[in-house]
């Protein structure tokens, strides 16, 4: 391309943005272990590949977290979390387990557990399948997990409800089906312990009003990553132009055409030089000389 031809923008950095501190704190421990001895993590540590990468060079093994085996006898519980009962699979079977689940989301599990305690019927808000759904409801199967109207129609309910959340769903989302639970059972008790972990809300509330300042968002983040997408969604729905990408490589300059202002973000398991290596390659794209 020309450097005349080049497009000419300002880069804004959100101010919240990129990896949480539960999952910088279990790379840090599963990169500890995987130098000293074999180890084999349960799930994706994080759903981004330069991390994945990273752990496969230092010789770390991956299975499943509801699987039958793994290779080592070291296996490691990713940030996500696991229920109770796959931690006690896991050792009944000979390997020595470590846990490095995010604090935020040990809080998501007792809330639940102590509403069931109480004798409320649980539900999670969140998205089927995903490992730390799996694992909030591992150790309660009778939970409803919902993420639409649709879902909740289909709810078996009871006289009383108890409602916790994924913890990197969006809050304005998770309020809305609760409100959508207590008009689909009027006559129910329905308590809710929010459980949206403090990261996840700074991320959404720095992209409003990083969206708020540019016409168009770069997303950083893994392709498998939840909550990368729900940032790349929010963007959408706040009426900004937004692409996600995993790498610099993966931008088009013709993104940017006619653009003057350029957001960037990350996702919660995007590491800080990912989200480094794209606002250099974005500025200087644009000739913008404003240090990162």
């Amino acid at each position: 391309m020309n450097v005349l031809d080049q497009p000419q923008f300002e880069v804004i950095v959100a101010e919240h943005y990129g990896m949480c501190f539960g999952v910088k704190a279990a790379i840090e421990d599963a990169e500890k272990i995987a130098s000293q001895k074999p180890v084999t993590i349960l799930g994706r540590l994080a759903h981004n590949p330069s991390v994945q990468g990273r752990m496969l060079d230092l010789g770390a093994k991956v299975s499943e977290l509801d699987g039958e085996d793994a290779p080592t006898r070291d296996v490691l519980i990713t940030a996500h979390g696991a229920s109770d009962r796959d931690r006690a699979r896991w050792r009944s079977a000979g390997h020595s387990v470590t846990d490095t689940t995010c604090p935020l989301v040990h809080k998501a599990h007792e809330a639940l557990r102590g509403l069931v305690a109480a004798g409320y019927a649980p539900v999670v808000i969140g998205k089927q399948g995903h490992i730390e759904v799996r694992g909030l409801t591992g150790d309660f199967p009778e939970a409803d997990v919902v993420l639409s109207e649709e879902q909740i129609d289909l709810m078996k309910g009871g006289e009383k409800i108890g409602i916790i959340a994924q913890t990197t769903q969006p809050i304005q989302r998770v309020e809305a089906l609760v409100k959508r639970i207590a008009a689909r059972f009027p006559g129910s008790e329905v308590q809710f312990i929010d459980t949206v972990c403090r990261p996840t809300k700074e991320r959404q509330k720095a992209v409003i009003d990083l969206c708020r300042q540019v016409e168009v968002v770069i997303v950083v983040g893994g392709n498998h990553s939840n909550n990368t997408r729900e940032l790349t969604e929010s963007c959408r729905k706040l009426g900004c132009v937004s692409f996600q990408v995993e790498r610099p490589e993966a931008i088009k300059p013709e993104w940017f055409s006619g653009f003057r202002k350029v957001g960037v973000t990350a996702g919660t398991s995007t590491p800080d030089e990912d989200v480094a290596k794209v606002v250099r390659y974005l500025r200087d794209l644009s000739r913008d000389s404003v240090p990162f």
